[in-house]
């Protein structure tokens, strides 16, 4: 493969249930609302310094959310699948998502990406004709990810190209939606360029409510990690800013599996 070195942005466009995750009772239609409010935060963000990203949409929320989904088409993005219902997937999921988000967004669907970065059939998405799967941490995160033998760069495997996040070169520490949340901006990026040096391609990504004030105002009395409540809305939008300005040196790929389609 010769080089590659670009940046890759991706965002999980799905319905907050993370309150759910802890046993509140939280509905869609609230998680909708503060996904649909983050997810407008991102596009503006975006469209701010003429970047494009893809966006890995439940087909739950593209139905919930037409007018994000018809922003992310008419600016450009990439509309890649994220399951269908994001707290209790199912294994038809990967098939029901993409002909849904196709039907519904005009677009093709060439990626998929599993809820909360879950173990993929590489084969059985290649048969759903998907192109790539961007579903692996290749990181230890306790109580998440055990993936410390996994690739730290694109490879082939069932058919299609699989997509790692990104993480340092030697510790593996995750370069994910959490980590901007927790460290300084600062040392965020030094990895991020450490990563982007090593591999070739920075991938990373985020979630719609990580940007909502609505969400940030009530995540304290719902259970939530104060690890994830820091930083959470209005905050994180502007290290996003700060961190699409510093990144644009660089080129981003668009529609990833574009770019490395004839480089494996």
């Amino acid at each position: 493969m010769r080089e590659v070195r670009a940046v890759h942005l991706s965002f999980d466009f799905e319905e907050c249930d993370l309150p759910r995750e802890g046993g509140v009772d939280y509905p869609v239609s609230r998680g909708m609302e503060v996904s649909a409010e983050g997810a407008r935060t991102i596009l503006d963000v975006l469209r701010g310094h003429g970047v494009r990203a893809t966006f890995f949409c439940t087909l739950t929320f593209a139905e919930r959310a037409p007018d994000v989904m018809k922003r992310i088409v008419a600016e450009g993005h990439e509309v890649a699948a994220h399951g269908v219902d994001h707290f209790q997937p199912r294994p038809d999921d990967p098939q029901r998502c993409r002909e849904g988000l196709m039907r519904l967004t005009g677009a093709e669907v060439a990626g998929y990406r599993q809820p909360r970065m879950a173990k993929t059939d590489p084969a059985a998405l290649a048969a759903a004709g998907y192109r790539y799967d961007a579903s692996l941490n290749p990181a230890f995160v306790p109580g998440r990810y055990m993936h410390l033998a996994a690739p730290k760069t694109p490879f082939r495997e069932g058919g299609l190209l699989r997509i790692p996040a990104s993480v340092t070169p030697v510790l593996r520490i995750p370069l994910f939606w959490l980590s901007l949340h927790l460290m300084p901006e600062a040392v965020y990026f030094a990895l991020a360029r450490r990563s982007l040096e090593s591999h070739g391609l920075f991938v990373t990504y985020f979630h719609p409510w990580e940007f909502s004030r609505t969400f940030a105002a009530e995540a304290a009395g719902m259970r939530v990690s104060p690890l994830i409540r820091r930083n959470l809305g209005e905050p994180m939008a502007g290290r996003l800013d700060r961190l699409v300005s510093r990144l644009k040196e660089v080129p981003f790929a668009e529609f990833l599996p574009l770019t490395y389609q004839t480089e494996l």
